[in-house]
């Protein structure tokens, strides 16, 4: 028998600045292909084609409190105006076991969300982010990387998109 590694506790770093004791929760991107029904002359039946990376890639975040750098770069012009890198510690309780998780993150926020604001309550604040950049890494071996813009997509360090790339001269 074997338990799982469950997270024991996260932080969440923007541009840089720790957000240690402020961060409460993030919600990470789901990672989805756009997968198209194709069923050709003499198949017996359809099979997914696989198109690239389907919606948007989406971080979302809550904050206990007023964070002001949040606002900083609101509405900014640039599609990696900030970096988010959440880490997490996934550990083990039947055995002396554990993983460090990291997921760097660029983009910009779309949707700040204050909350209710009501005097003598807790107040939490929601951030949703839209990335055009993602790395996940698990005890420092790069697992997943998404480059939107780059049109890099690299699964255990292969980059499954390199060919495209040099065919269309990029």
């Amino acid at each position: 028998m074997a338990l799982p590694k469950k997270l024991k506790d996260l932080n969440l770093f923007s541009n840089g600045d720790s957000w240690q004791g402020l961060v409460q929760s993030v919600t990470l991107p789901t990672l989805t292909r756009k997968i198209e029904e194709w069923r050709g002359g003499g198949m017996d039946g359809p099979v997914g084609i696989d198109m690239g990376q389907d919606g948007l890639l989406t971080v979302q975040w809550t904050v206990g409190g007023l964070v002001e750098s949040i606002f900083d770069n609101f509405g900014s012009s640039t599609i990696d105006a900030d970096m988010l890198r959440m880490t997490g510690s996934y550990e083990r309780d039947d055995v002396d076991e554990a993983s460090a998780v990291e997921v760097v993150m660029r983009g910009r926020h779309t949707e700040i969300d204050m909350g209710d604001a009501q005097s003598g309550e807790n107040t939490e604040h929601q951030v949703t982010s839209t990335l055009s950049y993602y790395k996940l890494s698990i005890d420092g071996a790069s697992k997943i990387e998404i480059d939107l813009i780059s049109q890099v997509f690299k699964v255990n360090g292969e980059d499954r998109l390199a060919g495209r790339r040099q065919r269309l001269g990029l």
